[in-house]
């Protein structure tokens, strides 16, 4: 299958692409200017890599002729920061998303996958673990952006038969994650703890989260890019909370040493509880996380230490 992979060189693309190469796909990659591939490729493996600007109709045009399938992958805002300027998060996100459409529409490109957020759509569980079909009432712009996203590639899949696949992320880490840019709580705290610098936790240590290693999370997107049946929405996700006090022993076993805590105060829009069930992915995508939290927290430890031991000092 040829497929353009829209934000495929970073944290969570890279792995994307990895393992849609192991299975042979052909694969056109897009990516912000400046941003460079994040390893080289074999002459066997069938990459090409392009820059452009997600909101320029010519360059989205351009980078979806000729495919089979879409991936989309982008997101230009964070979470915790995109209620500071919600209209930004609106135009960069959802206006590009419909552009993208539109150019699939026209291209005739039949397929999309889309990753959207299993920690934000949903909101305050009414019940756990939370399963696809739970009240979505997002807190944060982000999450409101991600589920009208849903809802318009779900109305894109009626009117003009665009096979949309929709996969509600949950709290991904893993290698190449980037931790100046606060991308997830496991990345940010196994770096300071790697550098023997505190850990900072908001609140006391009870804010329970589902982690899911970044392998686990391609291996959903390997196998949602061949799925044919009547299903559009699922969670990627373990189905297992792990508050951050227990994150932070775990890393302590990890890396072999204590690490220092710091307590701050909670913050107002931290959801205390996100589980989500991934039994639907299990169902229709045959898909189930293989990862523990220990293994991948030990891999990523490797990956970051040896960030570290590369850093000029």
């Amino acid at each position: 299958m040829k497929a353009v992979i829209f934000g495929g060189g970073g944290f969570i693309g890279s792995s994307i692409v990895d393992r849609l190469l192991a299975d042979g796909h052909e694969l056109r990659i897009f990516e912000r200017p400046r941003v460079e591939p994040y390893r080289s490729f074999l002459p066997s493996e069938k990459v090409e890599w392009l820059t452009g600007d997600l909101l320029s109709q010519h360059e989205v045009a351009e980078a979806v002729d000729g495919m089979d399938a879409v991936v989309h992958l982008v997101s230009s805002t964070l979470p915790k920061s995109s209620n500071d300027d919600p209209i930004y998060d609106v135009q960069s996100n959802l206006v590009a998303t419909l552009q993208m459409l539109n150019a699939m529409v026209q291209k005739d490109v039949r397929r999309i996958v889309f990753i959207s957020s299993g920690g934000t759509v949903y909101g305050s569980p009414v019940y756990l673990p939370i399963d696809e079909n739970h009240p979505t009432e997002p807190h944060v712009s982000y999450g409101i952006t991600k589920l009208a996203i849903e809802k318009y590639l779900l109305m894109y899949q009626r009117m003009y038969g665009v096979k949309a696949t929709i996969l509600r992320v949950t709290n991904p880490f893993g290698e190449r994650q980037r931790v100046e840019t606060a991308q997830g709580a496991v990345g940010v705290f196994l770096h300071r703890a790697l550098n023997n610098q505190p850990i900072e936790i908001w609140g006391d240590g009870s804010v329970t989260r589902d982690y899911i290693y970044v392998r686990d999370v391609a291996e959903a997107f390997a196998r949602a890019i061949r799925y044919e049946g009547p299903h559009s929405v699922f969670n990627v996700s373990s189905g297992r909370g792990t508050d951050l006090n227990e994150l932070i022993s775990l890393i302590e076993q990890v890396i072999g040493h204590d690490v220092e805590r710091r307590y701050l105060p909670s913050r107002p829009f931290d959801v205390p509880t996100s589980v989500l069930s991934p039994e639907l992915a299990l169902q229709e995508l045959g898909w189930a996380p293989r990862t523990s939290l220990k293994e991948g927290l030990a891999s990523t430890a490797q990956w970051i230490s040896q960030k570290i031991e590369h850093v000029p000092h």
